[in-house]
């Protein structure tokens, strides 16, 4: 079974992920059970707003996550980190997605990887250009 979805923004505000983007999600993907082993095939692509961890500037990066989870019945059955447990034969493939997406989020957010970040004595943003303030020293 294949499936083709987008996710809101109205829908990652449910999930209490904190992502804002830019567009819908797109969540493309497919279900394959095979000698009884479920197979879920997944892309997820988005372009979401961010934070520079350095200057604190706005922007937006593209994200592609392409995954493939092994689906379980039970927490007795799961045997990898990419195993999903499919309770009740129903599968919450939005809140899949949104995992999927923010384990693949670097854990240092940078708009650039130059970037100068911010003056430590006035804050001006070095990414715009020089400031002067080190050079009265």
């Amino acid at each position: 079974m294949e499936f083709d979805s987008e996710l809101s923004d109205e829908e990652l505000r449910e999930q209490g992920t904190g992502i804002d983007c830019a567009a819908p999600i797109s969540l493309r993907g497919s279900v394959e059970n095979l000698a009884g082993t479920v197979t879920l095939t997944c892309a997820v692509r988005a372009r979401i707003l961010l934070v520079c961890d350095r200057c604190l500037g706005e922007f937006e990066k593209d994200i592609s996550v392409d995954t493939v989870h092994t689906v379980v019945r039970s927490e007795s059955e799961l045997i990898g980190d990419d195993d999903v447990i499919c309770e009740d034969g129903a599968l919450d493939l939005t809140e899949l997605a949104v995992s999927d997406l923010l384990i693949s989020l670097p854990t240092k957010i940078l708009c650039r990887e130059d970037c100068k970040g911010l003056c430590p004595r006035c804050g001006k943003n070095l990414n715009d250009g020089d400031c002067g303030c080190m050079d009265n020293d």
